[in-house]
């Protein structure tokens, strides 16, 4: 009988062979020196034809590891993540069609994976490549210093940046396209100890599959939220961390809002997404078309609608309630922790608290939240003491679902993401309150039954979609 191995591979180890080669032959690699690589293989594979065509294929003698199927297959998984997209690397072509090359093979497998960002760097004795997928960080190559400078020439020539600026921090954009898509890649330079670091966001253009109902709010919020863009005036604020779907929740709102009777404005950094009949700005600071600029010509373009892609410092923050004093919509976001503390944020910038009052539509607070493979999560005994201290469960569960890893979720136990809201709608009560400068909103909010971030994050652990890891941190900050 084989022996039951769990196959650990090194980042370099794992990039001996392509996800086609391994998928194709059904091997692992296991080892490898100046003469020699070694493989585990599938024990019903014709190990003698493989074993030649592989030495043809490297130019070294192959020796291979018979073990069972399934423990290829599940190694296959983990290692070897396949696109979820069906996206060929010859399917992608950059402007300039030099599609023979590492830069051109990384961004393809990106984006076939479904990943948001690609991120670069070097160190004092090897370089990496790793790719954030579903909101993680996996490590896809390691990279030899020799080769590490060709290729941040290349994403500069490519992005139109200088080659000869390796001192300070640089910022460009590199343009794709193919059959199916066109995509863009914005690309940040950064200036480290052992060479410039590099992260290049991948921007989707497809907007096809966004959809407000689909995002993840509960019925009551999406009705209040509905009604709230609704308003011929007034602000919609979306409050988050980097990276927790606000950006997507504007462009869901913008193509609700979207009508041939109404002309919308966007100010971003970066534009994300393009939408037919929306008037799209691109932010450049250093020609001085900063956010709050933008807005002042926009009051001169007799705007219905007008969406900031952040809110940063009080003089934007005053330009968005002057536009919203005087008749206009305004979408925004802006980075606090809670739909409440946006308000406080407010203020903090020197907004009146009576111009708030007169202004807020609604004030919103998001997170994304990955949801358990619904193939091989398991059902486990839950106790107290896995909570965050002080955390008070809104009701009692006794059992919770952990995740364990399959082949359909490349054994990482997890399966897309989930949005969770928590929606402050401002009524004439509760702006009342605002007005009169009110710091503990805790009576009036739960008055209202408003679902904190906590709670929509303890209903998806009881509904058995997500994890306690996955949603500890929210219930920490929300006890």
């Amino acid at each position: 009988m084989t022996q039951d191995i769990s196959i650990q591979l090194t980042t370099e180890i794992k990039q001996l062979v392509t996800v086609d080669q391994a998928w194709h032959y059904g091997i692992i690699p296991k080892s490898t020196d100046d003469r020699q690589i070694n493989f585990y293989i599938e024990e019903q594979k014709n190990t003698l034809l493989i074993q030649n065509e592989l030495e043809m294929l490297f130019g070294k003698r192959v020796d291979l590891q018979p073990l069972p199927a399934d423990q290829i297959q599940k190694a296959l998984g983990v290692h070897y993540r396949k696109g979820h997209k069906n996206v060929r690397a010859k399917q992608l072509a950059l402007v300039n069609n030099e599609a023979d090359d590492f830069l051109f093979s990384m961004v393809t497998e990106a984006n076939a994976l479904g990943s948001s960002d690609i991120h670069i760097e070097a160190y004092e004795e090897k370089c990496r490549v790793r790719m954030r997928i579903d909101g993680r960080l996996v490590e896809r190559y390691v990279l030899n210093q020799r080769d590490y400078p060709a290729l941040i020439n290349k994403i500069k020539i490519k992005s139109n940046l200088d080659i000869a600026e390796k001192r300070l921090p640089q910022d460009g954009r590199i343009y794709f396209t193919s059959n199916a898509e066109k995509f863009d890649i914005r690309v940040s330079i950064l200036p480290a100890l052992y060479g410039e670091k590099v992260v290049l966001r991948l921007l989707s253009k497809d907007i096809t599959n966004i959809d407000v109902a689909e995002l993840g709010f509960d019925d009551a919020q999406l009705q209040h939220y509905l009604e709230a863009i609704k308003k011929p005036h007034g602000i919609i604020l979306i409050s988050g961390p980097t990276g927790s779907g606000k950006t997507t929740t504007l462009y869901a709102t913008l193509k609700v809002l979207n009508k041939e009777t109404t002309n919308i404005l966007t100010i971003e950094d970066p534009i994300e997404y393009t939408l037919e009949g929306i008037n799209q700005v691109q932010l450049r600071e250093n020609i001085g078309l900063t956010f709050a600029s933008a807005l002042r010509t926009f009051l001169r373009q007799d705007p219905d609608i007008i969406m900031l892609g952040e809110i940063r410092d009080a003089e934007t923050a005053q330009m968005a309630i002057r536009a919203a004093l005087t008749g206009h919509l305004v979408l925004s976001t802006i980075h606090t922790n809670s739909a409440w503390g946006t308000i406080t944020r407010l203020m903090d910038m020197g907004i009146p608290s009576f111009l708030i009052a007169n202004t807020v539509n609604l004030s919103a607070a998001q997170r994304l939240v990955r949801l358990l493979c619904p193939h091989c999560k398991e059902e486990a005994e839950l106790s107290r003491g896995m909570f965050p201290p002080f955390y008070i469960q809104p009701r009692q569960l006794t059992s919770h679902f952990i995740a364990t890893g399959c082949e359909y979720c490349f054994y990482t136990g997890y399966r897309g993401r989930k949005a969770i809201y928590e929606l402050i709608p401002v009524d004439k009560d509760l702006s009342d309150q605002i007005r009169n400068g009110t710091t503990n909103p805790d009576t009036a909010l739960n008055k209202r039954s408003i679902t904190r971030l906590s709670s929509a994050a303890f209903a998806l652990l009881e509904k058995g979609q997500t994890s306690i890891e996955e949603v500890y941190s929210i219930m920490m900050n929300n006890v």
